[in-house]
């Protein structure tokens, strides 16, 4: 039971983070961005050619990661998503734009590094042993440095003044706007910051599971999943989302591992009684 418990918190560490991202841009923009699951990937190849090619220490791959993804997402933000947003009257055309992101990102992933499977050397070695719990030093320290990262977006969230006015645009756009807070430079940093987020869990899995260009879709689907448990546009929502959504995998590899595949499938029917209950999630309230 230890060893469930402990992989659960080690995924949830790393889901929270990937739903906070999604979260984000959600909240400022009312976007669902399908492309978050490419810039999870992207994030994961930028460590990989740094740490695993270049032969950088891994904290210069990890800014660069997050670097290249916030550039990224800012963008994406100010160059197409702001566009469309001004220009279009409805709100399905940013959908549209998102997935055709997706769509593009993950082609250009294929051309660029290939449908193989990437990884590199681990951080650090050895195997941290207690009673029946065995952890990997090198999980150990990704979930750590995962909360880290939840800890300090949460803080700067609270705290900082760019954080309050992202804050105030999630509750009320044009209420913000109205009480002075530039909405449009706003946007495009949660944008660019939500993609950092998403670049950073990427960088840190890349020397656990490794990356390939195919998992970008899969990773885009799990992090919807985490904020439709906890709530769309909800930051604690995100996390409980998260971590709910390791427990449920690692108490499902679990008991369900001689089934395979079926513990997503008892998850995907989880969720979806879930929701017919509690349509808006944990935290969450009605769209629109």
């Amino acid at each position: 039971m230890e060893q469930v418990i402990a992989n659960g918190l080690y995924l949830g560490a790393q889901y929270a983070l990937i739903a906070l991202g999604l979260t984000l841009i959600f909240a400022l923009m009312n976007v669902l961005n399908f492309a978050h699951g490419q810039m999870y990937v992207l994030g994961g190849f930028v460590v990989y050619q740094v740490y695993g090619l270049m032969k950088l220490p891994f904290v210069v791959a990890l800014v660069a990661a997050a670097a290249t993804l916030a550039v990224l997402g800012a963008l994406l933000e100010r160059f197409l998503f702001r566009t469309v947003i001004r220009r279009s009257e409805r709100e399905e055309s940013t959908m549209l734009l998102a997935a055709g992101i997706a769509y593009f990102l993950d082609a250009a992933i294929l051309l660029m590094f290939g449908e193989k499977q990437r990884g590199v050397h681990k951080i650090v070695s050895g195997v941290f042993v207690w009673d029946n719990l065995i952890l990997p030093w090198d999980r150990i320290l990704v979930a750590g440095l995962a909360v880290l990262f939840i800890v300090a977006f949460i803080l700067m969230m609270q705290y900082t003044k760019p954080g309050r006015a992202m804050r105030a645009m999630a509750q009320d756009r044009t209420a913000a706007q109205l009480m002075g807070v530039p909405v449009q430079f706003y946007g495009l940093v949660g944008f660019a910051l939500g993609a950092m987020l998403a670049g950073l869990v990427g960088g840190l899995l890349v020397t656990i599971t490794g990356v390939n260009s195919g998992i970008g879709g899969p990773i885009s689907i799990k992090a919807f999943m985490m904020v439709m448990i906890g709530g769309a546009g909800v930051t604690g929502g995100a996390i409980a989302g998260g971590f709910i959504l390791g427990m449920l995998e690692s108490v499902g590899l679990t008991v369900l591992h001689a089934y395979g595949d079926l513990t997503y499938l008892a998850i995907f029917v989880a969720m979806m009684i879930f929701l017919a209950i509690r349509p808006n999630g944990l935290m969450g309230k009605p769209w629109g």
